[in-house]
């Protein structure tokens, strides 16, 4: 969708530095260039920039908070812009990095300037084919064009994990190690630290840097025209799952869910709704709430990474529940014992409803298994799992007693909301073709469980 509240998405892909010069880009770095940090940094902090990645922290404190960090306890001072983007239902910042790199590239080069960092990594996943050859061909123009700050920049590629998009996730990547979360947080000991030097390191969203770039040319009152008070501008949404229009919008933030998923996206008959599967689910009754990261918070849920997934009443909440914790199950790294045992667990209690072999008391069981879930846990995802379960058999209990009650297998048709690709000139949403063959130890399988079931039930 392209109207005039699109300030990142471009009208057409940008294919060259001189198309972009052309558009107006580059005099976010050349104001950047003219001024100290301080001004930098209090132009963002006056824009209101929050991160967009999904905890929806303001950009400003994040910078300034590391560079203190680094100015007391020592150590080389970095930045990520994490790209990897494993939510499920989102599908943004793959768009930005194909159709708009040179003012993601900007804005990289001016959080470098103005935050003094050493160096700067993009985290993105190799399988991403299309955007990271457009991101590595524009960074090479950008260097050769003399950009300050990009010959700092480094591309780093990385696996098809859900992990990878977690921060320290991203930072052990870096490093060459596996996507492995860290306790410790990157303000606090960043990229190649060691007991003495913490290397503080800054993590921004490709989104919010992008951003970074607009508002150095146009202004923190231009960037302030959209949005609310407590979240300014806009955001990219991505809406999959059963409306009529899928696809990626960007809209003001502060916009009633109402209008992007159903005057947008074309849902009519909407039964859940899950903004990626770090939080609670959404009912119909909560479609005036505002995009807004203090509005959704205020209502228990969150805004994620922009991403929306829709299930309308065709769909059995089992089978919807099941995929998205089978999803948490396969990808939690088992450093926590309570978080990979327990997902796992509360899966094969759901795979029991599935096939209709459960008991009341297994749905107590389930329940319970998400409390436990959290012990010890290094990063957030064991905490999504809780909130997912526990919201989601809130809000239907009835139907998942009268699932069990019936004691009848359900539909099992519902595919981990993955997404590989949105053809935007169709809105043909593709999902990741394989995830259903991948298992708890990250391998693949050669062959679908499910399908080797029912051959030896048919045998």
């Amino acid at each position: 969708m392209r109207d005039d509240a699109d300030r990142l998405l471009p009208a057409a892909p940008v294919r060259s530095l001189d198309e972009h010069l052309a558009a107006g880009g580059g005099a976010g770095l050349a104001r950047a260039l003219e001024l100290d940090s301080d001004a930098i940094i209090d132009e963002i902090d006056r824009a209101g920039l929050r991160g967009r990645g999904g905890a929806g922290f303001p950009t400003s404190r994040k910078w300034r908070g590391v560079m203190e960090t680094a100015a007391s306890a020592g150590g080389r001072l970095t930045l990520v812009a994490n790209g990897a983007e494993g939510e499920p239902g989102t599908y943004k910042d793959r768009v930005l990095l194909e159709q708009q790199p040179y003012a993601f590239l900007e804005g990289v080069c001016i959080a470098v300037h103005a935050t003094g960092a050493d160096k700067a990594y993009v985290g993105t996943k190799a399988k991403f084919v299309g955007p990271v050859e457009r991101l590595r061909a524009a960074l090479e123009e950008v260097r050769q064009a003399g950009w300050p700050g990009a010959d700092r920049i480094e591309v780093v590629l990385g696996p098809d994990s859900y992990l990878f998009g977690e921060e320290t996730g991203m930072l052990e990547v870096i490093e060459g190690k596996l996507p492995m979360p860290r306790i410790v947080r990157p303000y606090e000991q960043g990229l190649f630290a060691t007991t003495s030097v913490p290397n503080p390191t800054i993590v921004n969203n490709v989104e919010t840097l992008t951003h970074v770039a607009a508002i150095l040319a146009n202004g923190a009152d231009w960037f302030r025209q959209a949005g609310t008070e407590s979240s300014p501008g806009t955001m990219i949404f991505t809406v999959v799952g059963d409306v009529e229009n899928p696809g990626i919008y960007e809209l003001a933030l502060g916009t009633p869910l109402r209008t992007l998923l159903v005057d947008i996206a074309g849902a009519h008959d909407i039964k859940a709704i899950y903004s990626g599967v770090s939080t609670q689910v959404l009912t119909p009754e909560r479609l005036d709430v505002p995009l807004g990261f203090d509005e959704m918070r205020d209502i228990g849920a969150g805004m994620g990474s922009g991403g929306f997934v829709v299930y309308d009443s065709s769909r059995s909440i089992v089978d919807v529940l099941a995929a998205l914790i089978r999803f948490l199950a396969v990808e939690s790294c088992g450093q926590c014992n309570s978080c990979k045992l327990g997902n796992l667990a509360m899966y094969d209690e759901l795979a029991k409803v599935q096939r209709g072999e459960a008991t009341q008391a297994d749905l107590e069981t389930l329940l319970r298994r998400s409390h436990a879930v959290t012990d010890g846990n290094r990063c957030y995802l064991p905490v999504g799992s809780q909130l997912l379960v526990a919201s989601t058999m809130q809000a239907f209990v009835e139907e998942f007693v009268a699932t069990v009650e019936r004691g009848e297998p359900t539909p099992d048709d519902v595919p981990v909301p993955l997404v590989d690709h949105i053809d935007e000139a169709t809105g043909e949403v593709t999902f990741h073709p394989r995830y259903h063959l991948k298992r708890s130890d990250w391998s693949y399988a050669d062959a679908d469980p499910r399908d080797e079931r029912l051959a030896a039930i048919r045998d």
